[in-house]
């Protein structure tokens, strides 16, 4: 993208560095739920979004355990601490990913179902809510990039004219990021769908 309209005001520089940030956090964390996201193949990423119990806190999976995928339908989940086996069982079954964990002592086996035609439909149901609910936190920090423009023009900072260019760009940001994340949505649910 060209140097930024918004960048160039000094007084709006951090207005727009902030704007950036928080839109690519929402960007990255929507790719991360996607990852996550079932399809009829074993991927370690599944289990990204499962915390577990430790000790008084609530950790992520991944980081109390190996998560290993030695098969195109198993998973392998191998913790550090061998005492924290039941916890891990407990919360990858309550996930509501539709898996079922065997635990045999010492690893947690969690064979990888194919999906039914009602499971697909279900998780691209869920895929939009996740979709949407990463368009509204895009639109939350276009309402803050907003208001934070016309109070820098209230106070005097900036001309009327890079009002309108700064509004205008934080629109088309806007719409950039939505994009992407349409685009990435609309390829996970081909892939979803694709038996």
């Amino acid at each position: 993208m060209a140097q930024s309209a918004i960048a160039a005001i000094p007084a709006l520089k951090d207005v727009y560095t902030q704007l950036r940030s928080r839109m690519d956090k929402a960007v990255e964390d929507f790719s991360t739920n996607l990852a996550a996201a079932r399809t009829g193949r074993a991927s370690v990423h599944m289990l990204d979004t499962i915390r577990v119990p430790y000790y008084g806190s609530e950790m992520p999976l991944n980081q109390l355990s190996q998560v290993h995928a030695p098969e195109a339908q198993m998973l392998t989940v191998q913790p550090f601490d061998p005492s924290v086996l039941a916890e891990i069982e407990k919360a990858i079954r309550s996930a509501n990913l539709g898996l079922n964990p065997q635990n045999d002592g010492k690893i947690i086996r969690v064979p990888v179902p194919p999906l039914t035609e009602e499971r697909r439909r279900d998780m691209v149901k869920n895929l939009h809510k996740i979709l949407e609910d990463h368009r509204t936190a895009i639109r939350n920090v276009r309402r803050d990039g907003n208001e934070a423009i016309k109070k820098a023009m209230k106070d005097k900072k900036i001309a009327e004219d890079d009002e309108k260019k700064a509004l205008d760009e934080v629109q088309k940001l806007t719409d950039g990021e939505i994009k992407k994340m349409e685009e990435m949505s609309a390829a996970k649910e081909k892939e979803l769908m694709t038996v």
